[in-house]
C-alpha cells in the first residue's frame, strides 16, 4: 500500500540521516598523533589564504582543462580514459603545483559494451520479415565529432543480448503503473516490444517492469517534451541551440545497483571472489536499446530488435591525490568526481574534473611554496567507471570501509559542475548546509553586481526554516553520482555542488545533450557557460567549502540541522498519513520519541561545542588530542604512518593483548575497556593497509589502520 511505502521511506530516511552523526560522535577513537614541531594545535581557517585561493582560481585555466579533457571520447577503461588518468597523476606530481602524493590504484571490474562486429539494430519488419525501416545506428555527424572511431554507438549497458521481434506497444515512461494501465485497457503485452521514454523511473526499472508483463524487448528514447521544451526540428536544436538534435541518443547503465556487479561488498581486486555473471541480480532481464526521438516517431508497427552487447572484465583506475594535514593528518576531507564519460563528456563529467584540476593546482602551488598546509588531510579523487554504476568510488569505499567510516570528515562531490549558468544548486546531508551557506555568502555571483552566490541562489530555490527563516533549498542526495557509496554505505556527511538553469525558463529534466555524442567542448563553450564564469563560481564555492572543512579548528557542520529535517519529515507524516495510520491502529509515538531524543542530543552537542570554543587552546587540545602513552608519544606528525604493520590474518573483532592507546601500529580502539586493542578490518576481509593501498600514501596520511585521532563531531 502507498501509505506503507511512504512511512517506510520516512523511517528509513530518519535512520540514514542520523547514521553519519552517530558514527562520527561515537565510533572514532580518541587518541591521536601529536602535531609536527612548529605546528600550532590551534591552527584555524586563515581568511587571507582563503581569499588568495578565491582570487587565483582562473576561469581561463578551467576552460583549457575542459578543452583537453573532452578532446576525445573517454569511455571507462578505454586507452583515452587511462591516458587521462596519467594526466591527473602528472599534474598531481608536478614539482611546482603538485600534491604530497598521487597514485592510481586499479580494480578489475565487469563492464558492458556493444559488439563492433555485430552492431545493435532496431528495424521495422513486414509479415514476411522484410525490413521496411531501420533506426540509426549512430548519431548524425553534425560537428565532425560524432563520427569518430572512438564514439561508442548508442546502447544500454548491461542489457542482455537477444533478437526479440513483436508488435510495438507505446508504454509511456515504463513505470509499473504504465504497464498496469495498458493491461486495464485490454492490450496484450506478451511478446511485444515496448517503446518507452526516459524519466519517471530508472533506466533498468523500465526493463524490469516490462518483463513482469511478458514484454520481449524495450526501446527507450528521449522525448522533446521532456528535454527540449517541445522543440524538435533541426533548426531549433544543436548546433543552432543547446537543445538535443533529433538523432541524439542518451546512453547509460541499465544496472539497477552500483559498484562492480560481480563483487558486491568486496573490492574488485583480481583475487576477490566473484559471482557468476549469468546469475547476477540487477541486470535488465530482456534486451533493451536506446534510440533517438526522430526514429521513435516512425516506430508504430512490428519491430525487430537485435542487441549484441557483451560483458567484459576490464581494468579501471581511480586516481588519488593527497595533501597531508599538519595537525590532524588522520582526518580526511574527500573531494571527488568521476573521469569516464560515454563519449566526449564535456559537461558530464569533464566540467567537474576541469574544476577539480584548477582547485588542486592552486592549492598545490601554495603547498609547494610552503605558504599553506591544511589542518586535516585532503584527498582528491578521480573515480573510474562511474557511468557503469558508480564503480570506482564504490570499490574504494568497499576496500577501505572501516578506515573511511571512522576518519572521513565529509565528502564533496562536483560531478557536472555546470548544467547551465543561472544559479547554484547544492544537494547534501543536513549538517553540510551551514558550511555551504557560509561559502556562498562570501562569493560574488557571476554577472550580477552586488549579489553574492547565496543571494542569487535564494531567488531561485528557497524554503522557510523554523530556525533561520527564508534560506536556499538544499536538495537531498539520491544515488545519481559518486556521493552515493559515501552516504549510503558509510554514513558520511556528503554534498554535491553545481550551477544550473532557471527552471522558470525550461522544463528540461537535465541538460539536453546528456550522455550523447553532442556533449562536446564547443557545446559548453557556446551554449552552457560562455566565458566559464559559472565554472569559476563553482570552483570558488567548492574550494571555500573544502578549506573550511579542512582548516577550521571546529568543524563547520551543524548537527541541529539534522534535527530540523527529521522534525519536518515527522510533521509531514503526521499531516499526510495521520488519519490513515490511526485507522490501522499504527502509532507514530516511537518515531516522535526518536526525533525528540535526537533533537536533545544535537542541542547538547551544540552547547558542548560552544563551550569549547570559549576555552583556551590548551583545553581545546585536550579534546582534539589525547597523546599516546606508549613509546610513540613524541613521534612527530610528519613521521606518522611510516611504520605500518605487516598485513594481519586475524578476523574482524579479534581481541589482542591489552596495550596503551596509540601504539605504533595503531591497532587500539577506544572501547569500553580503554587500552584493549581491536583489529578493525573490512567486514569480509581483515586488512591493515593505508588509504589508497600503498605505503607511499600511508606516509602522507597519519596513523595506522585502526585509527587514532580527534573527535570531529565534538570539537573538529
Amino acid at each position: 500500500m502507498q501509505w506503507v511505502k511512504v512511512l517506510g521511506g520516512l523511517v528509513g530516511a530518519s535512520a540514514l540521516l542520523g547514521l553519519g552523526i552517530i558514527l562520527g560522535h561515537f565510533a572514532i577513537p580518541k587518541g591521536a598523533d601529536a602535531p609536527a614541531p612548529g605546528v600550532s594545535v590551534s591552527q584555524d581557517l586563515d581568511l587571507e589564504i582563503l581569499e588568495t585561493v578565491m582570487k587565483q582560481l582562473d576561469a581561463s585555466k578551467i576552460r583549457e582543462n575542459l578543452r583537453e579533457l573532452s578532446r576525445e571520447p573517454h569511455l571507462a577503461s578505454s586507452p583515452r580514459d587511462e591516458a587521462l588518468a596519467q594526466l591527473l597523476l602528472h599534474r598531481w606530481r608536478d614539482p611546482e603545483s603538485g600534491l604530497d602524493a598521487a597514485e592510481a590504484p586499479t580494480y578489475e571490474v565487469l563492464l558492458s559494451f556493444p559488439s563492433r562486429e555485430r552492431p545493435n539494430r532496431v528495424a521495422v519488419v513486414g509479415p514476411t520479415g522484410t525490413i521496411l525501416f531501420s533506426c540509426r545506428q549512430s548519431e548524425q555527424n553534425l560537428t565532425g565529432e560524432q563520427g569518430g572511431p572512438d564514439v561508442v554507438p548508442p546502447y544500454a549497458a548491461y542489457a542482455p543480448p537477444g533478437t526479440p521481434q513483436g508488435l510495438l506497444v507505446y508504454a509511456n515512461r515504463g513505470t509499473e503503473e504504465d504497464f498496469m494501465e495498458l493491461q486495464t485497457q485490454g492490450i496484450r503485452l506478451e511478446g511485444t516490444i515496448a517503446l518507452t521514454r526516459y524519466g519517471g523511473t530508472g533506466r533498468g526499472a523500465k526493463a524490469v517492469n516490462a518483463a513482469k508483463h511478458g514484454v520481449a524487448g524495450v526501446l527507450v528514447y528521449t522525448d522533446p517534451a521532456d528535454i527540449n521544451d517541445g522543440h524538435s526540428s533541426a533548426s531549433q536544436t544543436f548546433p543552432n541551440s543547446w537543445r538535443l538534435p533529433p538523432s541524439g541518443v542518451e546512453r547509460g547503465s541499465y544496472y539497477e545497483y552500483f559498484g562492480d556487479p560481480l563483487t558486491p561488498y568486496l573490492p574488485a581486486n583480481p583475487s576477490s571472489f566473484r559471482l557468476n555473471p549469468d546469475t547476477v541480480p540487477g541486470f535488465p532481464p530482456i534486451p533493451t536499446q536506446p534510440i533517438g526521438f526522430e526514429d521513435a516517431k516512425i516506430l508504430l508497427c512490428q519491430v525487430n530488435v537485435s542487441v549484441h552487447n557483451r560483458l567484459e572484465l576490464r581494468n579501471s583506475s581511480n586516481v588519488l591525490g593527497i595533501i597531508r594535514g599538519a595537525v590532524e593528518p588522520d582526518r580526511y576531507v574527500l573531494y571527488g568526481n568521476h573521469r569516464d564519460s560515454w563519449v566526449h563528456g564535456a559537461v558530464d563529467p569533464s566540467s567537474g574534473t576541469a574544476v577539480l584540476l584548477e582547485l588542486s593546482r592552486v592549492l598545490g602551488t601554495l603547498l609547494k611554496k610552503g605558504t599553506w598546509r591544511p589542518r586535516r588531510s585532503i584527498v582528491f579523487a578521480s573515480w573510474g567507471a562511474e557511468e557503469f554504476g558508480l564503480i570506482g568510488s564504490t570499490e574504494f569505499t568497499e576496500e577501505f570501509f572501516s578506515k573511511l567510516q571512522e576518519r572521513t570528515v565529509a565528502y564533496i562531490n562536483v560531478d557536472i559542475s555546470v548544467f547551465a549558468n543561472a544559479t547554484l544548486r547544492a544537494q547534501g546531508t543536513p549538517p553540510v548546509q551551514s558550511v555551504i551557506f557560509s561559502a556562498a555568502k562570501q562569493i560574488p555571483a557571476p554577472g550580477l553586481d552586488g549579489l553574492s552566490i547565496y543571494d542569487n541562489w535564494i531567488r531561485y530555490f528557497n524554503r522557510s526554516s523554523t530556525a533561520y527563516g527564508l534560506v536556499p533549498s538544499l536538495g537531498s542526495l539520491g544515488a545519481g553520482s559518486d556521493y552515493a557509496p559515501f552516504i549510503h554505505f558509510l554514513g558520511i556527511s556528503s554534498m554535491d555542488i553545481a550551477y544550473t538553469y532557471d527552471r522558470s525558463k525550461t522544463s528540461a529534466r537535465i541538460y539536453p545533450t546528456y550522455h550523447t555524442a553532442f556533449d562536446t567542448f564547443g557545446y559548453v563553450d557556446k551554449f552552457v557557460d560562455p566565458g566559464f564564469s559559472s565554472h569559476q563560481a563553482v570552483a570558488r564555492t567548492a574550494g571555500s567549502v573544502l578549506l573550511r572543512l579542512s582548516d577550521s579548528l571546529f568543524l563547520p557542520l551543524n548537527v541541529s540541522d539534522y534535527g530540523e529535517t527529521l522534525r519536518n519529515f515527522l510533521q509531514a507524516a503526521q499531516r499526510d498519513l495521520g488519519v490513515l495510520l490511526e485507522q490501522h491502529s499504527i502509532s507514530l509515538g516511537p518515531l516522535v520519541t526518536a526525533v525528540e531524543k535526537f533533537e536533545g542530543a544535537a542541542a547538547a552537542l551544540g552547547q558542548h561545542v560552544s563551550a569549547l570554543q570559549k576555552d583556551t587552546p590548551e583545553v581545546t587540545r585536550s579534546c582534539h588530542f589525547q597523546p599516546p602513552a606508549g613509546p610513540d608519544a613524541q613521534r612527530p606528525a610528519d613521521a606518522a604512518g611510516t611504520d605500518l604493520p605487516k598485513p594481519a590474518s586475524l578476523p574482524r573483532g579479534t581481541i589482542l593483548q591489552p596495550c596503551a592507546l596509540g601504539t605504533p601500529h595503531g591497532l587500539c580502539s577506544h572501547i569500553p575497556r580503554p587500552g584493549q586493542c581491536l583489529l578493525q578490518g573490512h567486514e569480509h576481509e581483515p586488512r591493515i593497509c593505508s588509504l589508497g593501498g600503498s605505503a607511499e600514501a600511508a606516509q602522507h596520511l597519519g596513523g595506522g589502520p585502526g585509527g587514532s585521532g580527534s573527535h570531529p563531531a565534538a570539537c573538529g
